[in-house]
């Protein structure tokens, strides 16, 4: 399946779909998850310092060609530290053994912390090559427009986004001021397969719950990044290039984050306003 990609407003392009790799610590599962992936025509692997899986993800693309990956990975909040900011960059490209970063974001927003003091030192890493893109995860409205009061560009936030926290004013804000959106837990954890709305709209289009979910984001041009081990989810993801939701599908799909909203990721150092 032809793979579709996301331009960025920085004139990067981005895999719409992409492998999320939270919670892969074991190293035989996290590799076998990535060149799976791979196979099956994902480019788009995404990572973070703190998911302590950097080697064995480049030892899952070690000899794949480089310009046809889309790395991202993430700078943890214990390292929030403008002076720190290169040195942390350049540890993760040793760990995964690349000369650049595709996307390098930051992980959690911190007030107590000088985040635009950061974001800067993250523009300098893509004038210095060691980066392309840069962005941030887990920003709100509030925190996205403390940064672009300052006059700083982003191109990306990534954020919980699926059936159940559906945000379409952050949604509305990102698309006005040129920030794509990467959704990840984009099915919930799995929440999607027992919502009766989406069972029944799966049943329409013939199509697993977790289809359905990933060809909603792909229609808001939402960036996904579910998370699988097994061939067999990560071909199921993989398969929504070929079929589309009516409208009135996507509205209904779009009400279960109002009528019955779940936010699934919350640890207590957050600073989400709802």
């Amino acid at each position: 399946m032809t793979m579709i990609f996301k331009k960025l407003d920085d004139g990067f392009e981005i895999p719409i779909i992409g492998l999320g790799t939270w919670l892969q610590k074991n190293e035989p599962e996290c590799i076998n998850a990535v060149k799976s992936a791979l196979d099956i025509g994902y480019r788009h692997i995404d990572t973070a310092d703190i998911y302590e899986n950097h080697g064995y993800i480049a030892k899952a693309i070690k000899g794949f060609t480089r310009e046809k990956l889309f790395i991202t990975t993430k700078l943890w909040k214990d390292f929030m530290d403008p002076k720190q900011v290169e040195s942390q960059c350049d540890k993760c490209l040793m760990q995964l053994n690349l000369d650049y970063l595709d996307l390098y974001l930051i992980h959690w927003p911190d007030r107590t912390k000088p985040m635009n003091d950061i974001i800067y030192q993250m523009t300098k890493l893509k004038e210095r090559g060691k980066v392309k893109s840069i962005g941030v995860s887990n920003f709100t409205i509030n925190h996205l427009q403390d940064i672009l009061h300052q006059g700083l560009k982003i191109e990306m936030n990534q954020v919980e986004f699926h059936p159940f926290l559906n945000q379409p004013e952050l949604l509305d804000f990102c698309n006005r001021h040129a920030i794509a959106i990467t959704a990840y837990s984009p099915i919930a954890r799995g929440n999607v397969f027992h919502d009766p709305d989406i069972n029944s709209i799966s049943v329409k289009y013939k199509r697993p719950a977790n289809q359905i979910a990933l060809r909603w984001l792909l229609q808001k041009d939402i960036v996904a990044i579910p998370k699988a081990t097994s061939k067999e989810h990560l071909e199921s993801n993989f398969k929504i290039f070929d079929f589309q939701l009516d409208p009135d599908d996507m509205k209904k799909i779009d009400n279960i984050g109002f009528t019955r909203p779940k936010r699934l990721i919350n640890p207590e150092f957050a600073d989400f306003e709802y």
